[in-house]
């Protein structure tokens, strides 16, 4: 094995596990922030940043860092505060899990908008006299009318600045330090983390602010599209192998071949983060769009360049937790499709394999309330105002509940067919995906779900599966759902084994986007809906 090699595989498996080490999120492989932005994106739970022994230092009272983090924010002269902006950085990582919460509790509620001085600029505002515009339409500048603009320019400005809040400061000092940008990033996921177990309205605006300030300081114009290839440093590549979690590198083989011919990846880096992707996408370069990951990871060969028509997007991972929420994806989706298309002309077709996490989760759900429903109904609750009679819906067909009692062989399995297709999806052996006899019933019956759930399942009106929405909002279609796509044991888990591709057709991706963005409308193949 070469020394490059090596040097990938071990950092690889030596990276740290322990979060508590990284910062206080706890770092699952998926984020639950806004659904509706990015959850499609996942990330790895092995992330190597954010440790104290990165900066060198010791444990710190949480006074002395509370101190430092009031000099980082008060501090005048430009020497002083990059000595106290490192200083700080060093220091919130010295501190326990408990005290960086504490911390940032107090930053969000004593360095938060001067609301008193808010109310007293509101007040001077009100009380002004509006300029007359009794000038027959004409612009009639008087010394009287031009010291009255004045007076409300005046006020205006310093109610914009005093709507700022105090902690601003030091988000905005820190985005221009050495590390600093990385830093707010574990900043935020360490506010996601408390989020979740105290949703304080002071925080809650605290991440609010700091998630607005990273959208903007990490626009497409501040990052940098780089083609990752075999060729790079070893530290890169063992990233890669890190932070892929939609399907893992099993091995150095795996890892060359998604970076060979054939096979392209991508990344965003920003430069106040060097050597370290913030997001990258991987692509399949392949004669048609693939129905099976199967097919793109291990069964055949890549086909020589000049013979694909067709790019194939199977896997999008961000490497930052802290950054959940800003979609990055939409930009470096569109990028390299225009990168794809100048390299390669002959690539027409630009499609995804993608997963559909909530799928199972959301069947599963269903088929329980309205199990339960049915059982009320059988136990004699037939009154056209019950709860029953109000909520149930027919999830399966005639055809399909008959055919799925068939499958039965005894009362255990259940008295109806929602609660035979329940036990049997949620059983945690899943024989089902392996079964001769089961699959040819289950297939029409969880293609048919599957659509009714992509097009049909929305919240705030746009599409419940959170990698649906994502590429809808991008511009995409829903093209094809593939049966039996991924066998993976979380393939089975999240989605039936189910996958999705999802095209994007280069004449129609804005009108696509507006419409879904506009009215909720999805796009979608007639053979989509056909399964309706």
């Amino acid at each position: 094995m070469s020394k490059k090699n090596l040097a990938i595989l071990m950092r690889a498996r030596m990276r740290s596990t322990n979060p508590t080490k990284l910062s206080l999120f706890q770092f699952p492989k998926e984020i639950p922030s806004n659904p509706q932005e990015n959850d499609h994106i996942v990330r790895n739970s092995n992330q190597g940043i954010g440790t104290s022994s990165d900066f060198g230092n010791t444990g710190r009272s949480y006074d002395v860092v509370r101190e430092t983090m009031h000099s980082a924010i008060s501090a005048s002269k430009t020497g002083v505060i990059d000595i106290t902006l490192t200083d700080f950085q060093e220091g919130y990582f010295s501190l326990s899990l408990e005290d960086r919460e504490k911390l940032l509790l107090a930053l969000a509620k004593e360095y938060d908008v001067n609301r008193e001085q808010v109310r007293e600029l509101v007040k001077q505002y009100l009380g002004l006299e509006t300029p007359s515009s009794d000038d027959g339409g004409q612009q009639v500048h008087s010394p009287k009318k031009e010291a009255l603009s004045s007076v409300f320019y005046r006020i205006e400005w310093n109610l914009r600045h005093a709507l700022k809040p105090t902690y601003e400061t030091l988000f905005e000092r820190l985005n221009t330090h050495p590390g600093g940008l990385r830093f707010l990033s574990i900043l935020r996921a360490d506010l996601l983390s408390i989020l979740t177990k105290e949703n304080s309205p002071s925080l809650r605006t605290l991440e609010s602010y700091l998630k607005e300030k990273l959208g903007m300081w990490l626009s497409p114009a501040t990052l940098e599209l780089h083609q990752i290839t075999w060729d790079d440093p070893a530290s890169l590549l063992e990233k890669i192998v890190a932070y892929e979690a939609v399907h893992p590198i099993s091995n150095l083989l795996d890892l060359k071949r998604r970076l060979g011919i054939g096979r392209r990846c991508f990344g965003y880096f920003h430069p106040s983060i060097p050597g370290e992707p913030l997001i990258f996408i991987e692509v399949a370069l392949m004669e048609t769009v693939a129905q099976t990951i199967q097919e793109v990871l291990w069964d055949n060969p890549p086909i020589p360049e000049n013979q694909a028509t067709s790019a194939l997007f199977y896997s999008i991972s961000s490497t930052q937790p802290g950054l959940a929420g800003i979609n990055l994806g939409k930009f470096l989706i569109k990028r390299v499709i225009t990168l794809v298309k100048k390299d390669m002309p002959h690539v027409s077709t630009f499609a995804t394999l993608s997963p559909i996490p909530g799928f199972m989760k959301w069947l599963l759900s269903k088929l329980s309330s309205q199990s339960r429903f049915a059982g009320d109904d059988h136990s004699g609750s037939t009154q056209s105002n019950s709860p029953s009679s109000t909520f149930s819906e027919r999830v399966l067909l005639p055809d399909e509940e008959q055919a799925l009692m068939s499958l039965s062989d005894d009362s255990s399995f259940g008295s109806n067919g929602m609660e035979v297709l329940m036990n049997l999806l949620s059983a945690k052996n899943s024989n089902w995906a392996t079964s001769p006899r089961m699959l040819p019933v289950l297939e029409p019956i969880l293609m048919r779900l599957c659509a009714r759930y992509l097009l049909q399942e929305k919240k705030r009106g746009k599409a419940l599966d959170s990698v649906a929405n994502f590429h809808l909002q991008n511009g995409a279609m829903v093209e094809r759902i593939n049966w039996m796509a991924d066998r993976s044991e979380k393939g089975i888990h999240q989605s039936g084994g189910i996958m999705v591709n999802y095209v994007y057709r280069l004449e129609n991706i804005e009108d696509y986007a507006q419409s879904y963005f506009g009215s909720g409308k999805i796009h979608a193949s007639p053979g989509i809906h056909s399964r309706l």
